[in-house]
């Protein structure tokens, strides 16, 4: 599914989400664990912003901040001994901000054949900074494959009910 290419703000190509899509992995050992050997959750988050945050790098051109984890969702505890793989992507674009979608997936480092396991989930919007940390223009973002169509599309909605969350919450401030 091929749309015609959009320009961001400066005329700069639009860019693909496989252009800035970012993979890491992490064995994790007994330092990330709690009590009962399971990966802390903060230990997942901090690796889901890196990944979000170099794939919002790579889009950008340059500095991009987190500015909301607008969504996470733990699916499957993380053990000592699992290796945990990360995968983002950017799944929306506007004039400065950017949702990545971050997959989490562990398997236990011994355990080459197995599958690896869908662990977590999350959403995160970043902000393209300039050199005084003032919003900059970041390129669109060009949808190619009817995946990135319904990634788009879903993003748009979670960015609208984050919009209207706010208005409500500033409206309730407002008026108690």
């Amino acid at each position: 599914m091929n749309a015609a290419p959009a320009t961001a703000s400066g005329d700069r190509p639009a860019l693909t989400s496989a252009y800035s899509a970012v993979s890491l992995a992490m064995l994790m050992h007994t330092a990330e664990a709690n009590l009962l050997g399971n990966v802390h959750g903060g230990e997942i988050m901090k690796l889901v912003d890196s990944t979000a945050g170099a794939t919002a790098q790579r889009h950008s051109g340059g500095p991009a901040v987190t500015a909301a984890m607008d969504e996470m969702a733990f699916l499957a505890p993380v053990h000592v001994g699992d290796i945990v793989r990360t995968h983002a992507q950017v799944n929306w674009a506007g004039s400065s901000s950017m949702e990545i979608g971050v997959r989490v997936e562990a398997q236990p480092w011994n355990d080459a054949q197995g599958e690896p396991i869908h662990v977590a989930s999350a959403y995160l919007v970043f902000v393209a900074i300039d050199e005084h940390g003032r919003a900059r223009p970041v390129p669109a973002l060009q949808a190619e494959t009817e995946e990135e169509v319904r990634r788009l599309r879903e993003a748009e909605i979670r960015r609208s009910h984050r919009l209207a969350a706010k208005q409500e919450i500033l409206l309730g401030r407002e008026h108690p």
